[in-house]
């Protein structure tokens, strides 16, 4: 979807709301407006550049917040008159001093509103397959059992067969753990998604991070079947210990509480965590990670795959052989360190372009319509070569210019400066912890 459609769907929807609180049709107007705040706190994560633009766009969910407040509890009293947009209160309200509002800050209905202004749910499905991940069929099998089968097949999963209830994913940055949990977002069609980091619930108010954590897990609960993925869990529960801040203390507590406390009812919710560092992490937030699933590098046949992948369909003379070369040569490489190995390549004809001082005429596809040959196109030369032309990319018309294709030179170069960024003593962490605790993924 197009950068700033979710912001004008909002808009669009609060406006439809507003038509119809005016012509008194208060259930839909309530449900139109709960839906546009929704849409909004998207906007707010995904899309609004700039603090100004998003406090902007927070001080519009307040507004239409309150306003969806004073419809619903008009609807739940069945007064004769809805309480008027901009009154504070009802005269019934002021007679009663500030017990009102005491009552409405405590009201469930409220926190769960707000703390979608964190927002945490995922509406756009990114668009990841299960089969646009290479390899790691361990975890893709996991997370099936965890999240489709279920919904799929409910009748499979009664009585002591339980689906999963908390997935970790760990291993070595770059090899896929966040590409996973987009897999998940986008097969799992009938849940709610909720992409959480520690700054959606870390807050400077005294009490309020936990609160947004009970709030997180209720709204979970209420959008049921749900997932909640939380990326780099290590930074929400590290290892408790004496000299953490209060904050960090009650978090890490409320977390406990939520995932498996007593009264909480987590049928249908599944909690999926990512880090680089699992070792840090607090041994009761492990054990309630039931599936602890390694995600390793890649090995020779996913880095080939992966070439391909980045590769895609820009024009290259790479053989099938030439790849295979690159994928023996990037032993140690994560999936993300390919995918910057090949862009440093794919850049190469640019450069080449920018520091040419000779072109010369050549025939293909033209760069404005791909259906058209041309034979007048320019392409960097060397000085000596026959028909070259002294010139600089600055002399080369926009449609004129030849896209020189990436060569195995091209690889290798950008190969030769490119390093792996997982270090040995971070692998043998993993492989001990593995281990311990985990299992292949």
């Amino acid at each position: 979807m197009a950068s700033g459609s979710t912001l004008q769907k909002a808009i669009d929807i609060v406006t439809k709301a507003t038509e119809e609180d005016r012509n008194k049709n208060y259930e839909e107007a309530l449900r139109l407006y709960e839906h546009g705040v929704e849409y909004f706190l998207h906007a707010i994560k995904y899309e609004a550049q700039g603090d100004k633009a998003k406090d902007s766009i927070r001080a519009k969910c307040f507004q239409y917040l309150d306003r969806a407040e004073k419809l619903k509890a008009y609807l739940k009293k069945g007064k004769k008159k809805p309480v008027k947009d901009g009154d504070s209160a009802s005269k019934d309200d002021k007679s009663k001093g500030n017990d009102s509002s005491d009552s409405d800050s405590d009201d469930p209905e409220k926190k769960k509103l707000q703390a979608k202004l964190e927002g945490a749910i995922v509406f756009e499905k990114p668009h990841v397959k299960w089969s646009d991940v290479a390899g790691l069929e361990g975890a893709k099998t996991a997370l099936k059992e965890a999240v489709i089968l279920p919904i799929k097949f409910p009748h499979l999963f009664t009585g002591k067969r339980m689906p999963w209830k908390g997935i970790l994913l760990f291993g070595p940055p770059g090899t896929g753990k966040s590409y996973l949990a987009k897999a998940v977002a986008t097969e799992a069609n009938n849940s709610t998604f909720f992409s959480v980091s520690s700054s959606d619930l870390v807050s400077k108010w005294l009490g309020e991070s936990e609160k947004l954590v009970k709030n997180l897990f209720e709204l979970a609960r209420s959008h049921k079947p749900s997932i909640i993925f939380i990326d780099e869990v290590d930074s929400l529960c590290s290892a408790r210990s004496d000299n953490e801040s209060e904050s960090a203390r009650r978090i890490k507590t409320e977390f406990l509480v939520q995932m498996q406390g007593v009264g909480s009812d987590n049928d249908g919710v599944l909690v999926l965590g990512a880090t680089n560092t699992p070792w840090i992490l607090d041994s009761a937030i492990r054990r309630r990670f039931e599936k602890r699933i390694y995600i390793p590098l890649p090995e020779e046949h996913a880095r080939l795959v992966m070439f391909k992948i980045h590769l895609g369909n820009t024009a290259h003379t790479l053989t099938e052989d030439n790849l295979r070369t690159l994928a023996s040569k990037t032993d140690g490489f994560s999936g993300s360190d390919i995918s910057i190995v090949v862009r440093d390549a794919l850049m190469q004809p640019v450069r080449k372009v920018q520091t040419a001082t000779h072109f010369k005429q050549v025939s293909g596809p033209s760069p404005v319509d791909k259906q058209t040959i041309c034979d007048d196109l320019l392409v960097p030369c060397s000085p000596g070569d026959a028909g070259a032309i002294e010139m600089t990319w600055v002399d080369v018309p926009g449609d004129k210019l030849f896209e020189p294709p990436v060569t195995m030179n091209d690889m290798l170069k950008s190969l030769a400066s490119t390093k792996p960024t997982v270090n040995e003593d971070d692998m043998q962490k993993l492989n001990k912890f593995t281990e311990d605790f985990g299992q292949e993924g």
